[in-house]
């Protein structure tokens, strides 16, 4: 059951260099209102609320700010109504391929800020099925602390999981595992893994490539993670994904 998830694994090696953090308060609310537009505004009915409710404690926002978004997502506060989701598609430095998911309120102001994003590292921003194709939509449950390979294996199985990946890190309290399955089954195998007694910390879509392109120029591999680093740092951004690997080594190259 291996499985891939290269970008995950390279953001991984690169917070650790440079002490990166997560997503910003305005990108974990804006997911809590469209998660809560899109069902009902109960987290225990709602696993898309759930998950974002999860990622946004864990991000130290206060709980008055997660329950303010979440009654904007059920129209009680306004402004839930004036975001949509928009997947864009384009090409990075050397012809790799880039997903942006988008939560936006302003089609062109965020078309312009990914357009600059891309042309400013080497890239271009591409026309909706471009490079979509390239990739698959998959379910994933990121089990954090160490993980016993043979219990993973059986609880993945019987879950209805399709591949796990085992997080691999001297530091102990970062090891793992990321278990892949379909979107459909996603909720399902994350309660089925919580039972079977694993810490299951975040439950989330991604978008996973059908191959990888392999990164080994330096200066290619720099002008790929300042772009991403740009466009993870926009408010309007909610997930960037790539078809790119590279070494851990070569990626504290490129950010030193």
């Amino acid at each position: 059951m291996a499985g891939h998830s290269k970008w995950a694994n390279i953001k991984r090696q690169k917070e650790r260099v440079d002490a990166k953090k997560g997503k910003t308060f305005t990108q974990l609310s804006r997911a809590i209102i469209v998660a809560a537009r899109n069902g009902i505004p109960d987290p225990a009915g709602n696993f898309q609320l759930r998950t974002a409710i999860e990622k946004a404690k864990a991000a130290g926002i206060p709980n008055d700010n997660i329950e303010r978004a979440i009654a904007k997502g059920a129209g009680k506060l306004g402004a839930g109504d004036s975001l949509e989701t928009i997947r864009y598609e384009g090409y990075g430095a050397g012809g790799v391929a880039v997903l942006v998911e988008a939560l936006t309120d302003n089609r062109n102001r965020t078309a312009g800020d990914l357009r600059l994003a891309f042309s400013k590292y080497g890239g271009n921003l591409g026309e909706t099925g471009c490079v979509s194709w390239m990739f698959e939509q998959k379910g994933v449950c990121i089990i954090s602390g160490a993980v016993d390979e043979d219990e993973l294996l059986e609880a993945s199985l019987e879950g209805g999981a399709e591949s796990y990946e085992l997080i691999e890190d001297e530091e102990a309290e970062e090891a793992g595992a990321e278990v892949f399955t379909e979107v459909t089954n996603l909720e399902n195998l994350s309660q089925f893994l919580k039972e079977k007694g694993f810490n299951v910390t975040e439950a989330e879509w991604r978008w996973i490539p059908n191959n990888n392109v392999e990164v080994v120029d330096k200066d290619q591999a720099r002008s790929l993670l300042k772009m991403m680093d740009f466009l993870e740092g926009l408010d309007d951004v909610q997930n960037v994904t790539t078809n790119f690997e590279m070494s851990e080594d070569l990626v504290s190259l490129s950010i030193a």
